[in-house]
């Protein structure tokens, strides 16, 4: 509901490369292009966020959550503006952050124990090739919902998917909670028994 529609706010990759106007690296991930827009990435949010989000417990936790969060979808914008450094077109949207939760989700799909997928597990492999051969063909055809007349940023999808599988791992070990001498075994039995 801003004046302008946010568009101040939001990201050109040309503006950055002159030096104009570089914090819309990051204020183009709280603008959207209508509700639409809000809730495929609030969906997809609720859908990838919980298993990234177990791995780092406590208020650390929230921390490393938030900034895991933050970098892939500053990644995913400045992924986006490599690939497209002259255009003055406006990019806004969560969607790079979104995609970088489900990079990292897909590393953890099956996993109970917190363990990651290994980069070349034949399973992570195949559903992140569907799901970036999906994110290109739907920008390129331009068939997402609520984004009529828009480009979709594949491109900035594929740089957060990335970083998010890639980040994960090191992350996670950064931001799990430490465990303390005292903890007890679930059944309360000896711990040298």
């Amino acid at each position: 509901m801003l004046p302008d529609g946010g568009l101040s706010l939001a990201f050109r990759p040309a503006s950055l490369w002159r030096g104009d106007w570089w914090p819309g690296l990051f204020t183009s991930m709280f603008m959207h292009g209508g509700w639409g827009h809000v809730a495929m990435n609030a969906l997809g949010v609720f859908a990838f966020a919980p298993p990234v989000a177990r791995l780092m417990a406590g208020a650390r936790g929230v921390a490393g959550f938030l900034g895991f969060y933050l970098v892939t979808g500053l990644v995913g914008t400045a992924g986006y503006g490599l690939i497209h450094p002259d255009t003055f077109d406006p990019l806004v949207g969560a969607s790079g952050a979104v995609f970088g939760l489900m990079g990292a989700a897909f590393r953890l799909l099956g996993r109970r124990n917190g363990t990651l997928r290994a980069l070349t597990d034949r399973r992570f492999l195949l559903m992140a090739a569907v799901v970036m051969a999906i994110n290109m063909v739907v920008g390129l055809i331009g068939l997402a919902p609520g984004a009529e007349g828009a480009r979709v940023a594949w491109e900035a999808h594929a740089f957060g998917f990335v970083t998010g599988a890639l980040l994960i791992g090191p992350w996670s070990s950064l931001f799990r909670p430490r465990p303390t001498s005292f903890d007890s075994p679930p059944d309360l039995r000896d711990p040298s028994a």
